[in-house]
């Protein structure tokens, strides 16, 4: 499991204790969620490939979510952006 590690200034921190009451306890919940919509997301577009493609949906949501990827329906963010600059070099 990776671990995530976020470093704050003096001032940052003393800015989000201004509204939060734990920086780490809101920060680990910004992530979660994000990771949350976005899991969601993905297994909303594999639904949608395998069932256009009557190909078999992974039981579970990690299996789906690496079911995903390994069909190729989504990509990491970085992986596009190269692609996209990829692209734009080759101009």
């Amino acid at each position: 499991m990776p671990n995530i590690t976020v470093s704050l200034t003096d001032t940052e921190n003393k800015s989000m204790e201004f509204v939060a009451v734990s920086v780490q306890d809101w920060s680990d919940n910004v992530i979660k969620n994000r990771a949350r919509i976005a899991k969601n997301e993905i297994i909303a577009k594999l639904v949608t490939h395998c069932n256009e493609n009557s190909i078999a949906i992974a039981t579970g949501e990690d299996a789906q979510v690496t079911q995903a990827f390994d069909l190729g329906v989504v990509d990491t963010l970085a992986n596009v952006q190269a692609a996209l600059d990829a692209e734009r070099d080759a101009e």
